[in-house]
């Protein structure tokens, strides 16, 4: 082996993923059983000085990789300031190699952005950003336990526009309590007029822990306006969704997630094909080949 070939090899950089978890939210959905919670200000603060230090603390393992993805998950990402924000990148930019090209993802949910925090988000490199609507029902929002209304969204979404966001997703549920098959169909139809490059569709599952399992458990959703669709109304959903999401040029590469062409989640693909990723924050986990973090 030439002294050039050796030394290429010497200096290749290993690919990374970079998944920051923010717990934060403004209060916790009836669905929702991920590590999230409210918090205070300073509890918001103390916990992005923690995150700081920890990015920091991989000063010695970043110089084995070059980061290809950094996604920010939640809890709301979005509930950050813009100075909370700029601090964790220019922290992230300073440890670790960041491709050129990397795709940066911020989840967010409506209301809890404006055009200042939207554009401090694109000034730190974030170019895809992944929106929680749910529906477009506000009933079905409400009974979600959701912050919003589905005018509140299409605000957030024309800002999104406006600060020049150009790789969105949107998250849609189905086989909600007192859901139609043609209340999910209109929710659809709605969102696929705004053209997203990207869509999350899962369908519900009862977690222990949540509101809803408890009401489930109690029978609530056995009856009334909160009554679960039948497996037959849930599955017609699944169906609905891949045809209307086929028909308007979106193919589906994971069970819940479609793509325009070129417009997948390369984070979500690095994870099955076992990419090696770093984990930051209280609810985060790391695969980090033939070493420890």
């Amino acid at each position: 082996m030439s002294d050039s070939i050796f030394l290429y090899l010497k200096m290749k950089k290993r690919n990374l993923e970079l998944y920051l978890h923010i717990p934060f939210c403004v209060r916790k959905c009836n669905y929702c059983d991920f590590f999230s919670a409210s918090g205070t200000p300073k509890e918001q603060a103390d916990y992005v000085s923690a995150m700081i230090q920890e990015i920091q603390s991989y000063q010695e393992l970043s110089g084995e990789y070059e980061v290809q993805t950094i996604f920010l998950g939640g809890g709301t990402p979005s509930l950050l300031t813009p100075e909370q924000i700029e601090k964790i990148f220019t922290t992230i930019y300073h440890i670790f190699s960041v491709n050129e090209n990397a795709e940066i993802t911020m989840e967010m949910n409506p209301g809890t952005v404006d055009i200042e925090k939207l554009r401090a988000m694109k000034a730190a490199g974030v170019n895809r950003l992944s929106i929680g609507l749910q529906s477009a029902q506000n009933e079905e929002l409400k009974m979600l336990g959701r912050i919003h209304t589905y005018e509140e969204f299409l605000e957030t979404w024309k800002l999104t526009e406006q600060a020049g966001f150009k790789n969105r997703n949107i998250d849609l549920m189905s086989a909600l309590p007192g859901q139609t098959i043609e209340s999910y169909e209109d929710t659809l139809s709605k969102v696929l007029a705004l053209e997203p490059e990207h869509i999350s569709a899962y369908s519900l599952i009862l977690e222990e822990g949540t509101v809803f399992y408890d009401w489930y458990e109690k029978g609530k959703l056995d009856r009334g306006a909160w009554k679960l669709p039948s497996e037959e109304e849930e599955y017609a959903m699944g169906e609905l969704t891949i045809q209307r999401l086929a028909e308007a040029g979106m193919h589906r590469y994971e069970i819940s997630n479609y793509a325009k062409p070129g417009k997948e989640c390369r984070h979500n693909l690095g994870y099955w094909d076992r990419v090696e990723y770093l984990g930051i924050g209280a609810g985060s986990s790391s695969l980090i080949k033939g070493g420890t973090v």
